[in-house]
């Protein structure tokens, strides 16, 4: 230290900057730091250890993934196996045969009577926008009553299919 001639302590040159010692304070505690070599040694050894293990345990999680896709991969096929199971338990009875025969193929029994009914009315475009309502009282251009009566008489007038003959 440094000392003036009367031999006391100048206590000017014995101060330290502020800045000085805000960084002693902020290296202080690694300066401190005292390694051993089994410290070092230990480090070292987790650091191989992560570097050996990551590989392993990103290879682990990605097989773990895949087992559980294909688990539910396996559990959709069993469930579309038991629906087949069950239609195909449907399709042994003829219950169910008969049923489907005649909605699907239109099948008669013998001495059965089908009668097909088609629509001769166009087909409604679903895509076309409903007409607009009018809160105003329109007039029909048509008699229904003369329509009714003509309708009526057509059929009784239609020909008289001969018993036993069927379409």
């Amino acid at each position: 230290m440094p000392t003036s001639p009367d031999g006391t302590l100048n206590q000017r040159s014995t101060r330290i900057p502020v800045a000085l010692r805000r960084e002693s304070a902020a290296g202080g505690w690694m300066r401190g730091l005292r390694f051993s070599g089994f410290s070092l040694i230990m480090m070292g050894l987790a650091v191989l250890a992560v570097v050996v293990l990551a590989p392993t345990a990103q290879a682990w999680v990605t097989q773990r993934q895949q087992i559980a896709a294909l688990q539910q991969a396996v559990a959709a096929e069993k469930s579309e196996v038991d629906s087949l199971t069950a239609e195909r338990e449907r399709w042994n009875d003829t219950t169910f045969i008969t049923t489907q025969a005649r909605e699907r193929l239109a099948y008669v029994m013998p001495g059965e009577v089908s009668f097909l009914v088609i629509n001769d009315l166009p087909a409604l475009d679903a895509a076309a926008e409903p007409a607009s309502v009018s809160t105003e009282v329109q007039a029909t251009k048509s008699d229904w009553m003369r329509s009714l009566l003509a309708s009526t008489m057509a059929a009784g007038l239609a020909p008289v299919a001969p018993e036993g003959k069927t379409k």
